[in-house]
């Protein structure tokens, strides 16, 4: 889905997703970064123009490049998806950033921005998560940001090699956002 929407803060710009960011993308894909996804890795930059091109042709997403604000240099990509302002829900997924972002303040910030923006403007009352059970760092990742765990639907999805995979399901309601933005804000002035 094409848009217009940009967030910035805390370090993180988010800009809509488009083709000119396959190559730094694909730069530190593999399969490890992939584990979870339910595409095929992409390994060459027409790889990643193809599966940005799918994600900009799925309804109800809205696909964001994560970049360094102050350089402009790609970190990586995450997306609103299965949107539905009229029910007031919305997904947060098909994330991904380079190690060499990982464990610093980019996720937090990625997260804050996108879950202000959810409750604080869109209005909407539940923004959710989901990850691949045996995806151990995002479960972690998910789990740090204060959302509650509702479950996990067994054989949910498709793995890239064929294989049944469980989905655990998170989710943070209208009030709870409180209690989850400040402790991200907590987080990324260095708090604990």
């Amino acid at each position: 889905m094409l848009h217009d929407l940009t967030l910035e803060g805390h370090g993180a710009r988010l800009v809509p997703l488009d083709e000119s960011h396959a190559a730094d993308l694909v730069g530190f894909v593999d399969d490890q970064l992939w584990a979870g996804m339910t595409t095929p890795t992409p390994r060459t930059a027409d790889a990643m123009r193809d599966w940005i091109a799918g994600a900009l042709d799925q309804p109800g997403r809205l696909s964001f490049a994560a970049l360094d604000a102050a350089t402009g240099a790609v970190r990586g990509s995450t997306s609103y998806y299965d949107l539905d302002e009229r029910i007031g829900r919305v997904e947060i997924g098909n994330t991904f950033y380079s190690p060499a972002w990982w464990g610093t303040t980019n996720n937090p910030a990625c997260k804050y921005l996108l879950l202000r923006h959810a409750f604080e403007e869109l209005g909407l009352v539940r923004v959710a998560f989901r990850a691949d059970v045996l995806n151990t760092r995002s479960v972690a990742a998910i789990e740090r940001l204060g959302a509650v765990r509702e479950g996990v639907l067994r054989s949910h999805r498709l793995r890239p090699d064929g294989t049944r995979s469980d989905s655990v399901y998170y989710s943070i309601l209208t009030e709870e956002w409180p209690d989850v933005r400040d402790g991200l804000l907590t987080r990324l002035a260095g708090g604990a």
